[in-house]
């Protein structure tokens, strides 16, 4: 049975995320504060190159892995290259355009086609105590 890109791509990041905490624990050496100190200078604005050796060997390591893995299952996965345009469709009774037929704006007076009125309107605002 063939796996869907997205169930796919889930196994992938979830074993790159553990491949990641692995590589983390690594780089600490089994010190916990080095630890601590490297999680914590992972942020929303964090560069590949600000990231310790071995997490950054273990990113490119499973990018590569994600890419072999989606190959495999028959994916296809470009070059870097944009796609081949589409050719042109035939044209159609309306020259290949869409048309959008206009309709007349809906009635205000709850005549056919606008909304039925409002019954009662809104509640009278009570002045503000003084």
């Amino acid at each position: 049975m063939k796996k869907s890109a997205t169930d796919v791509m889930q196994e992938a990041l979830f074993a790159a995320v553990l491949d990641a905490v692995g590589a983390l624990k690594a780089a600490s050496k089994g010190v916990p504060n080095n630890l601590l100190r490297d999680l914590n200078a992972i942020h929303a604005n964090t560069t590949l190159a600000d990231l310790p050796r071995e997490l950054q060997a273990a990113i490119s390591a499973n990018v590569r892995a994600a890419f072999a893995r989606l190959l495999k299952e028959g994916y296809s996965v470009s070059g870097g290259e944009p796609a081949a345009p589409r050719p042109p469709r035939a044209a159609g009774p309306t020259g290949g355009h869409l048309r959008h037929q206009s309709r007349p704006p809906p009635k205000r007076d709850g005549g056919e086609g606008g909304r039925p009125p409002r019954k009662g309107g809104r509640p009278a605002r009570k002045p503000p105590p003084r």
